[in-house]
């Protein structure tokens, strides 16, 4: 077993690699652990685009050279504002920047499971070997927190899934299959399960769809007064959530996890409307009753008048988002999971990130609940890699 280590980051998305280029620019002995950029690669359809823009795409190094636009100009990718970035150019990205900004420190290993120790944690990889830390970054992604409605809850794997499980959707070529939700994922989903050969039918308990309007890079002093622009988009509200994360913390818990549910909420890209509007079958207003296995599923529909209706699917897809449980970082020990203050299911963390357990840090979407809504985009990244090393510097890793 190695010596004790500064830091250990588990996960190798945007935000952990953000958290650790920022450690290892401040000199500490940080190791990686995970494959970079693997939820990004496996858990997202091929062809998918991002919603944010290019420039609100960047994962964070202290000197902010290593941006999405310098890849893709290392690359000969184009880059620019209003043009949707594919996810496959977005996942190159984050290796680039892992080479670069994080280099020596990665560890492509698993981590299996995290113990407190008397002067620190204890890591146990995968393949039962030890390692040693004073403080723990957990970047565990989105993918733990994926959420299922109830009603579909119990339907095996074959016939329902989370929109986060999919990498390609041509195995369901010739499939009728359900999507449920009104937001991106589930409407870039069902286009493109239809340019794949599939009959996707969208459900939405929402009366209508919301789109995204087209971007406007030049606007006028007024309408910039208006409605501020930031890396999430236009209008107060979202410049607060976006350029301010270290003020929501101070709102009352109420406060901020009402505008992690409902700020920002479920709307599709401009540039999706086309490949969706009078293609896809969709139905609003109505809610899933019941959901039943026999020949694919049968699913009950109720719309908001009270009346029902039935539809047969081989296959439902929920794209019905994320809620932050911390009883769902199944790589933490029990009691050092226990140990961690929680405001409902979401943990309670500092100003730098940290948890109640000394040295052990969350970021990402795990840390919505305390910055906001900032925190379930890329753009996030920044702020969170800077205010985490702070707390690495004066706490658990000194």
């Amino acid at each position: 077993m190695r010596a004790l280590i500064d830091v250990a980051v588990i996960g190798a998305g945007p935000y952990g690699l953000s958290a650790a280029a920022h450690a290892v620019s401040a000199g500490l002995d940080v190791r990686v652990f995970g494959r970079p950029m693997r939820a990004w690669e496996r858990h997202m359809p091929r062809g998918m685009f991002l919603k944010s823009e290019p420039a609100a795409s960047d994962l964070a190094d202290p000197r902010r050279v290593h941006t999405l636009d310098a890849y893709c100009r290392h690359e000969a990718l184009p880059c620019a504002y209003g043009h949707p970035v594919p996810v496959e150019t977005f996942t190159g990205y984050g290796r680039w920047f892992c080479e670069r900004a994080v280099g020596d420190a990665l560890e492509e290993r698993d981590i299996a499971e995290v113990r407190a120790t008397g002067d620190g944690f204890l890591l146990r990889t995968a393949c039962e070997q030890q390692v040693r830390a004073r403080a723990v970054v957990l970047a565990v992604g989105f993918v733990p927190f994926a959420r299922r409605p109830p009603v579909l809850a119990l339907l095996a794997p074959e016939l329902c899934s989370h929109s986060c499980e999919h990498d390609r959707l041509s195995r369901f070529a010739g499939a009728e299959v359900a999507v449920v939700g009104a937001g991106q994922s589930a409407l870039e989903t069902a286009a493109l399960l239809r340019e794949a050969g599939a009959r996707p039918t969208v459900l939405a308990r929402a009366p209508e769809l919301r789109w995204n309007a087209v971007p406007q890079p030049r606007r006028g002093p007024l309408r910039r007064l208006a409605a501020p622009h930031s890396g999430l988009g236009a209008g107060w509200g979202t410049w607060t959530w976006a350029e301010h994360p270290g003020l929501v913390r101070h709102l009352p818990a109420r406060a901020r996890h009402h505008a992690v549910r409902t700020a920002l909420g479920p709307a599709g890209a401009w540039w999706l409307r086309e490949r969706f509007a009078g293609r896809v079958p969709l139905h609003t207003g109505v809610r899933i009753a019941s959901a039943e296995p026999g020949r694919g599923v049968r699913l009950t529909l109720v719309g908001a008048d009270g009346a029902t209706a039935t539809m047969r699917a081989d296959h439902v897809i929920a794209a019905t988002g994320y809620a932050v449980d911390v009883t769902r970082i199944g790589v933490l020990e029990e009691s050092l999971r226990r140990a961690i203050r929680t405001d409902g299911a979401m943990p309670r963390l500092s100003r730098t990130f940290e948890t109640s357990v000394p040295g052990l840090y969350l970021t990402g979407l795990a840390a919505a609940g305390t910055f906001g809504p900032a925190m379930r985009f890329v753009y996030g990244a920044a702020f969170a890699a800077r205010r985490l090393t702070q707390g690495l510097r004066r706490g658990g890793a000194r």
